[in-house]
Formats: C-alpha cells, structure tokens, sequence
C-alpha cells in the first residue's frame, strides 16, 4: 500500500538499537525539539480540521433560526422532521466508525484523513442545494460515512507520535478542544451571515462559508500531514529513530499496514469498552443536544435570532478553559477516571439547574456553562484514556470507534429528546456517565496492583511486549 521503510520498522521493533537510547531520549533536547517540530505540523491542520467537522454536524443548530425549516421543511411546526436530520448524521457515523477505522490502517494516514475531509466539506456545501427534507437528509448521511473516517483515525493516528503523558493536553486542549471552540465560532459566524444582505438564505450561505475550508484543508492535509513515524519523510533519520522509540517506549505490538485479528477479537470481549461505551452515550446525548438547541434554547430567553446566536458563543468559550485546566490536571497525575467523574457531575448539575430553576433565565443560562464544559471535559477525557489503554494499534483501532460508536447512540437520543412542542425540559445521563468513570477507575487502579503484586513492578525504561496480548500483558500498565 505505501512505504514503510521495513528495515527501519524491524529495526525498531526488534528494540536493539532503540532500546539502547531510551534513557537518553526521554527528556532529551533532541527528542523535546522533536514534539515542537511534531506540534508545528500536526496540530494546526488537525486542529482546525476538527473545528470544521464540528461546525459542519453541528450547523442545523444555527440553520434552524435562520430560515431553513420554513423554507424547505414546511414550518415543521413540531420540530420533527429538524430532530429526524439532526440524528441521521449519526446513523451512517456510527456504522463506519469501526470498519474505517481498521480499514485506515492499510493506508498511508494522510491520504485517508484528506479524502474523508474533502468529503465532508463537498457535502457540507452542497447541503445549501437543498430542496426538501429527502435531499438534507441523505446529505446528512453522506455527511457522516466521511466523517466516521476522520474522528476515531485521528485519535489512532496521534497515539503514533505522542506518549501517554502527552495525549491528554493533545487530544483534549488542543484537538478536542476545537469542538468547543466550533460552538462559540459557529455561533459568530451564525451572527455575521445573519447580517449578510444576500438574494441567498442565510442558511444556505452558512452551509456554503463552514464547508468550503474543510476541501482546502483536506488537499493541506496531503501534502503537509506526516505519515506514520516509519515512513513519513517529514523526519531526519535521527528523528525517525527518536520518532520510533517514543511510538514504543512503552509497549510494541503491531505496527504499520497490518491488523492483527486476535485483537480485533480481544476489542470485543473487553467489557471495559462497553463500560466506555455507556460513558459515552451519556457524555454524546448530552452533547448532541446542546449542540442542536443551544440556540433555541437562549431564544427562549427572550433575545432576538441573532442575539441568540451570539450568547452561545461564551459557554464553549468557558469549557475550552475548564478542558484546559482539566487536561494538564490529568497528564500530570496520569490519572483520568475521578477528574471525569468530576467533570461530569458538573454538566449534571447544569441540567439539574435547567430542570429545577424553569423560571430565572439567569441561573438557566449558568447552567449551559456547566453543561458545555462538563461534558466537553469528559468527552475529550475518555478519548484520551483508552488512547493508551488499549495496548496496541489493532486493539485500539477496534475499540476507539467501539465505544465511540455505542457512546453516538447517545447522539441520535440527545437530537430527540427536545421537540419544539416541549421546550427546553432536560434529562441527563451525566450522572450514569460519572458513575461508570468511577467503576472504570476503580477497575484500572486494581489491576495494576494485581499485576503489581503477581508479576512486580515494571523495570523503568524497558518497552511491554504487547504483540500478543495487547494490554493484557504481564508488564503492561493501565493509565486509571
């Protein structure tokens, strides 16, 4: 399929002349000028891709107050026809999660996220062609088979750069992070087309302005995105080599274009995914619908369309600083679990608060900070804990878009559970979330001991052998 620079690969994986620097690197200044050459290049692109992937699933939410469901949905009086192409995006996202992402593994990364961005972004933007409820909807699916190969690849993709106790600021601050910060830039962009004196509906341009970056970004992403460390020629080869020891300073398993079917078996025996899995479902039905009725919901304060729009902007504004705040909180304890449980009672309470307190706008809309920076926290939180905790590439490529499919399930009940008819009355599985986090944690500390005590101590420095096994090895540790 692609170069993979084999001999270098066995090299590595035979850990001579690797394992002979590992204490030589960590730490070093070569291999800290290795992670700023690393940031430069692989998180302004992933980054801002993960911005536009937010924007373009989650626009109907701004869509809505501009028009759309009075031009071509009829009025949709009842809402249901807006819930039915909120939750479609989930149905084709989730059944292509798992199967794309395994199927990446073929291919060269770059290549494969590209074509999944052009994708979205051509889709995005012919979704302001549309006519009727039929044509927004298969958009949607559309929509959702491309990006099912871009969230759950990433993720994979940044466990082939970054070490354990670098993935959670990466994933949560600076790429998942950029979903908050698509609710508050959605929302300005919603703000400035609203303003826009166009022949054009504001909801067609929208959906024209937030799809065209990602086709752009896409073709960036080929050129500029690096490959696998092995056979990307982003690196020198004394980067490569560094590059390598990071990818398996703690385990080595499979690598490269090969999966490994034992582990694919392993993913869907291991209850701790579906412990994730409903962690997950909550965290996304929560997500889901704030994302698709935030705008509605501030209306229903009293504000004009256009206010409405700019209020949603100071929420996620808020939960990019608790995820901040989170993140480099939870890499430096390399604990995750009780900082999810945390954050998730936090997004609890602002949908208790929108429950209890109906009547005083002001503590309601308190309660959408909670709720946006809870569940955003958790969300990022436990992508990037089973993002180690799964022991190798095959394993986590089945389990990441595993529990992540389960967990979208949530996604298509968070798009239902606020009709028009209703209001903003809200039931939240945050609390279940948290719970399971516990569970999970707990799960986590005490097999570490078991092994502890049964197999000792890991030897500081010497890499897991996780080929076999993946995170069931003897020597393997679980980040609780």
């Amino acid at each position: 399929m692609y170069d993979e620079k084999l001999s270098q690969t066995e090299e590595v994986e035979s850990g001579l002349p690797v394992a002979e620097g590992v204490e030589s690197f960590a730490n070093s200044l070569e291999e800290k000028a290795l992670v700023r050459k690393l940031d430069r290049r692989i998180l302004p692109l992933t980054c801002l891709l993960y911005l536009f992937a937010s924007l373009d699933r989650s626009n109907l939410g701004n869509a809505r107050l501009q028009g759309l469901p009075e031009d071509i949905l009829g009025g949709d009086k009842t809402g249901v026809l807006y819930d039915w192409l909120t939750s479609g995006f989930y149905f084709s996202y989730i059944l292509f999660q798992i199967p794309g992402t395994i199927f990446s593994k073929l291919f060269p990364p770059k290549a494969f996220v590209a074509v999944a961005a052009i994708g979205w972004g051509l889709t995005s933007t012919l979704m302001s062609t549309g006519f009727n409820f039929s044509s927004l909807m298969t958009a949607r699916l559309v929509l959702g088979i491309f990006e099912a190969g871009f969230g759950p690849v990433i993720t994979l993709y940044f466990s082939f750069f970054y070490t354990k106790r670098e993935l959670g600021l990466r994933v949560i601050s600076l790429w998942f992070g950029f979903a908050a910060v698509a609710g508050a830039f959605g929302g300005l962009i919603a703000f400035g087309v609203q303003h826009i004196n166009s022949p054009v509906a504001h909801w067609r341009l929208l959906f024209i302005i937030e799809g065209i970056p990602p086709v752009i970004l896409g073709v960036l992403t080929y050129f500029f995105l690096p490959n696998r460390p092995e056979s990307t020629t982003f690196f020198t080869e004394r980067e490569r080599v560094i590059a390598m020891e990071r990818m398996n300073r703690d385990s080595s398993g499979d690598v490269g274009a090969v999966v490994n079917k034992a582990h694919i078996r392993a993913a869907f025996c291991d209850w701790r995914l579906y412990t994730g899995g409903v962690v997950y479902f909550g965290l996304n039905c929560a997500l889901a619908s704030i994302g698709a009725f935030l705008p509605t919901i501030i209306k229903t304060f009293g504000f004009t369309n256009a206010l409405a729009q700019l209020l949603t902007v100071p929420p996620y504004v808020v939960s990019t600083i608790v995820m901040v705040a989170f993140s480099f909180t939870s890499d430096r304890l390399q604990s995750r679990g009780f900082l999810m449980v945390i954050s998730s009672c936090i997004g609890g309470v602002g949908y208790l608060l929108l429950l209890g307190v109906p009547d005083n706008n002001r503590v309601r809309y308190f309660a959408t900070f909670c709720i946006t920076s809870g569940t955003y926290t958790t969300i990022g939180l436990t992508i990037a804990w089973f993002g180690h905790n799964l022991g190798s590439e095959t394993k986590k490529a089945t389990g990441i878009p595993m529990f992540m499919a389960i967990g979208q399930c949530g996604s298509i009940l968070g798009s239902h559970l606020y009709p028009k008819t209703e209001g903003p009355r809200y039931v939240s599985l945050m609390f279940l979330a948290a719970l399971c986090c516990a569970i999970l944690s707990i799960s986590y500390r005490r097999e570490n001991a078991r092994r502890d005590r049964v197999y000792g101590q890991p030897k500081e420095g010497v890499k897991v052998n996780t080929h076999e096994l993946a995170d069931k090895a003897p020597d393997f540790r679980y980040v609780p």
